[in-house]
């Protein structure tokens, strides 16, 4: 995945940072184009009422979180239906504005859009600059072996081994720093490829890549044989000053847990409830 770090420590605890999915860079809050319109201010829950909408930052190019089914139909994924269904119960539209990674926080920052709803974690950093709501995703790093496997159950047991990972990815580190041996891949497609090949004796990667790739493939050659304790949460994200609609959209998230919608659209992308 791309939009989340991770803390973890090998050894007893795995240490290691998982931010934006494939090791992509911190976009800095002020870059971007709409940075230089300035910050706009925070806004509180009758604003958006006023308006009659909630407008919402996302990619629309992010599947299974934001995208257009077949690259052209309608704006859907996991994140699209949680913010929509929030919007819902705060009685206003959801208006979703598409934007690139690299510029969503200077959008955001510029006032463009009211919050971001596109798998931000949260992170010490963030939280510096931003307020973000009830976490609506949490997830840990796996490892995927063979499900035949064996020979390993933690992280510990990949000292010696093999994985296949992404250069550029945080994953990469996590190997590495587990004693294992690194074959160099493009991606999660490939590291799956080279593992049932037996090539390779496992790969490390995101528990929501593995269940959205489960989900649409349902493969029982492979299988997780272990996860990191520390996980990364992601939530939707609002500009200093915001505290009255972040504490509208806890309430939403809170309705939509208790009712079960939540759940049930995880269950649509993952097969799994992802949301707490």
């Amino acid at each position: 995945m791309k939009r989340q770090f991770f803390a973890l420590m090998t050894t007893a605890v795995i240490a290691v940072t998982l931010t934006a999915c494939g090791g992509s860079s911190e976009p800095s809050p002020s870059s971007g184009a709409a940075g230089a319109t300035g910050t706009a201010s925070g806004l509180t829950l009758q604003q958006v009422k006023d308006a009659g909408v909630l407008k919402i930052g996302t990619e629309g190019t992010y599947k299974p979180f934001s995208f257009h089914e077949g690259g052209t139909g309608p704006l859907t994924g996991f994140d699209v239906e949680i913010a929509t269904a929030v919007a819902g119960k705060l009685g206003v539209e959801p208006k979703f504005e598409e934007t690139q990674w690299d510029g969503i926080f200077a959008g955001l920052d510029a006032g463009r859009f009211d919050v971001i709803a596109n798998q931000v974690s949260i992170t010490p950093e963030r939280k510096a600059k931003y307020l973000f709501s009830t976490p609506y995703t949490v997830s840990t790093g796996v490892i995927v072996t063979k499900a035949d496997n064996t020979d390993i159950s933690s992280f510990a047991d990949l000292n010696g081994k093999t994985t296949a990972q992404s250069l550029t990815s945080n994953w990469y580190q996590l190997a590495k720093d587990s004693g294992a041996k690194v074959e160099a891949v493009e991606g999660w497609a490939q590291a799956v490829t080279l593992l049932k090949q037996g090539r390779v004796d496992a790969t490390i990667n995101d528990k929501l890549t593995y269940l959205d790739s489960q989900k649409t493939k349902n493969d029982p050659s492979i299988k997780i044989a272990a996860e990191t304790t520390d996980k990364s949460e992601s939530a939707i994200t609002f500009r200093k000053g915001s505290e009255d609609l972040v504490k509208a959209v806890d309430g939403a998230l809170a309705e939509l847990q208790a009712d079960g919608t939540l759940a049930k659209i995880s269950d649509k992308y993952f097969g799994a409830d992802v949301t707490k």
